[in-house]
Parts: structure tokens; C-alpha cells; sequence
């Protein structure tokens, strides 16, 4: 009988383990440190390709906040990322938001740069000073398009009479 009742804690107690497991998981994946103290801000970007709920919110490097959303403004169709940063980090009203990506082709994330105001974003507001992704595909078509176009220009400009 005794042999019963510790096979059943022990299980009791793996059961308990592995829902403490499953419960730290969740939270650190999501970028939530247990009990994190956090506040929500808006930026309203032209595009924000490549950003997703779960993305960094840094500062310098420093991660300061998650993505917790990207969202369609359907009245001018630009794209509304919404983040909680950290409650310790305050950020000055005229604070910049930019989509940045980690190494060449890496995940994005966003990069704030705090201004010199001395008032600061409260929760719920929103950073009005943005700058979008920019799309790797598009430079390189741009240059090559433009590299293309002018050898034809010159080409055509020694062949005309």
C-alpha cells in the first residue's frame, strides 16, 4: 500500500513539473517575464513588413518592450504596430520608431530613439515620429533597373545621328 501512495506523489509531482514547465514557457515566449510591469504605445508606420506580435522593442540594443500586434488602419491603410515597453523606460514625446532588422536578412524588430522632450509618451499614445522598413527586394531591383536604364540611354545617345 505504501508502494502506491509514493508512485502516486511521485506522479502528483511530475504532473506538477511539467505544468510549471508548460506555464514558463508560455511566458517566456511570449516575452513576458513573470509579473513584467509593462505599458502600451502605438507608431503608425507607411510599412512595416516583416514585424511581428512577439518582436523586439529596443533602445540602443536593449530590449525595452514587445510587439504585441500589427494591425490595418483600413481609413489610410498604413500599418499601426501596437508594443508594451517596459514601465521602468520612459520615453519622451518626440521619441522615434523605426523598422529595423537584426543582421542581413534577419527578423525584424523595432528600434526606438528617445528625443530630447521633457514630457513623456503616456500609456496608450502614440509615436508620431516613424520611419518604415526598408525592403531589401526593392533597392536591389531599384539599382539594378537603374543601372540597366542608363546603359541603354548612353547606348542609344552613340547610336543616334
Amino acid at each position: 500500500m505504501t508502494e502506491r501512495k509514493l508512485e502516486f506523489g511521485v506522479g502528483i509531482f511530475i504532473l506538477a513539473g511539467l505544468a510549471g514547465l508548460i506555464y514558463l514557457t508560455v511566458k517566456l515566449g511570449a516575452g513576458a517575464l513573470v509579473g513584467a510591469d509593462t505599458y502600451p504605445l502605438e507608431a503608425r508606420f507607411a510599412n512595416a513588413s516583416g514585424v511581428t506580435k512577439g518582436g523586439s522593442v529596443m533602445i540602443g540594443g536593449v530590449p525595452v518592450g514587445r510587439v504585441e500586434g500589427v494591425r490595418l488602419d483600413p481609413q489610410d491603410f498604413s500599418a499601426i504596430v501596437e508594443m508594451n515597453i517596459l514601465s521602468s523606460v520612459k520615453l519622451p514625446t518626440d521619441t522615434m520608431a523605426s523598422v529595423r532588422t537584426s543582421g542581413l536578412i534577419g527578423d525584424k524588430f523595432i528600434a526606438l530613439a528617445p528625443g530630447a522632450e521633457e514630457e513623456f509618451l503616456q500609456s496608450n499614445e502614440q509615436i508620431l515620429m516613424t520611419e518604415s522598413a526598408v525592403e531589401l527586394e526593392s533597392l536591389i531591383s531599384k539599382i539594378a533597373f537603374g543601372n540597366v536604364s542608363e546603359e541603354t540611354d548612353s547606348t542609344n545617345e552613340a547610336t543616334s545621328p
